[in-house]
């Protein structure tokens, strides 16, 4: 009985020092140091103001485009350019003869020149009569009379150099300059023909100046209007221009119910031109978006991704969901936190982790 007792005991004793053995070999482990901080650029990833879009497809076109017309009659001599050549500002694109007009202008001036001796010989007599009158030795009748005739001679006179003027004119109409540096889209005569006044020569458009004509429903006209901003999307959003001028048309269209924008371009090479299709995004509203510079973003295939830096400093890749692209940001829709570090050159991270991998085998 006394050595069952004893066994008993010791039976409840041992579990008692097994668990005080245990305890003392957990003390004594050292908890894992942190690991160090990576040798990369940071960006810490915060919410940020962007303005609320919506885009909605629109058509280039240029501001300056024109359809130039003879002012007056004549056969055509000269045809510079062709169509798609390039016209600078000023430069001859249509020639006609001019030899009715070279006659009209001698007969005008051989008029004019006749004019001017009659007014020139009235206005001497007049202004004899007018002394002979102050000396009361003509009638008054005979002052009138000489008024008359140099009041007529300077009106015939005037006449004249208006008839030179209009000559003048019809000379000039012979040879077509361009009004602006632009394109020939069209020729619509050719050397040797003749053409008459009003009839369409050449068409042409500029490409200096460019504008997107959009079509917008209704509901979306009053928020266009109170924030006047629109940008233009390029390369699927990976540039952007933003419109110089933004014009609301004050009516809708009564078939569609959509109201025409006109987004005025800046004067820059954009890389567009008339008849394109592109994507214009108005600002509609304001909120708040984490956005990300799209240099730390890394692409496979189609999925994109970010090497975050966590707590404990270690770094991971992680895939995200993106959003709209604002310039050289993006903004992520899923996949990061606010106050999430991620490298800033994704290169370096990647490096950074297979030099990582590569050591792991040696210790």
């Amino acid at each position: 009985m006394r050595h069952a007792a004893r066994c008993a005991a010791l039976r409840r004793l041992l579990p008692l020092a097994a668990s005080a053995l245990l305890a003392a070999c957990g003390g004594a482990q050292q908890a894992p140091s942190p690991q160090a901080p990576p040798p990369l650029a940071m960006l810490t990833v915060q919410p940020q103001q962007a303005r609320r879009e919506q885009a909605w497809d629109g058509v280039v076109e240029a501001v300056h485009q024109a359809t130039m017309s003879a002012q007056t009659a004549g056969r055509v001599v000269e045809l510079p350019f062709d169509v798609n050549d390039y016209v600078p500002a000023g430069a001859v694109v249509v020639r006609f003869t001019d030899v009715e007009q070279q006659s009209a202008q001698r007969r005008a001036q051989a008029a004019l020149a006749a004019a001017q001796a009659t007014y020139d010989e009235a206005q001497a007599s007049y202004q004899r009569t007018a002394e002979i009158y102050a000396r009361k030795l003509v009638a008054k009748a005979q002052l009138d009379q000489a008024l008359a005739r140099r009041d007529a001679a300077r009106a015939a006179l005037q006449s004249a150099q208006a008839a030179l003027r209009e000559v003048g004119q019809q000379l000039d109409y012979t040879v077509v300059r361009a009004p602006y540096s632009g394109i020939v889209t069209k020729r619509h005569v050719q050397v040797g023909e003749a053409v008459q006044p009003g009839q369409p020569l050449i068409s042409g458009v500029s490409l200096e100046e460019l504008r997107v004509n959009v079509q917008v429903p209704q509901s979306a006209v009053d928020a266009i209007r109170r924030f006047n901003a629109a940008d233009v999307l390029l390369d699927g959003g990976v540039h952007r221009v933003a419109a110089a001028k933004v014009t609301v048309f004050p009516y809708a269209d009564p078939d569609t119910h959509t109201f025409s924008v006109r987004l005025d371009l800046p004067p820059q090479k954009t890389g567009l031109y008339p008849g394109m299709t592109v994507k214009a995004a108005f600002a509609v509203g304001e909120a708040r978006r984490l956005l990300l510079p799209a240099s730390a973003l890394v692409q496979r295939s189609e999925v994109s991704g970010v090497y975050v830096i966590g707590a404990d400093n270690a770094v991971s890749l992680r895939q995200v969901r993106l959003g709209h692209r604002y310039g050289d940001k993006v903004e992520v829709l899923a996949g990061l936190a606010a106050g999430e570090k991620v490298a800033a050159d994704p290169g370096a991270a990647a490096l950074f982790l297979a030099k990582q991998h590569a050591a792991e085998p040696a210790r």
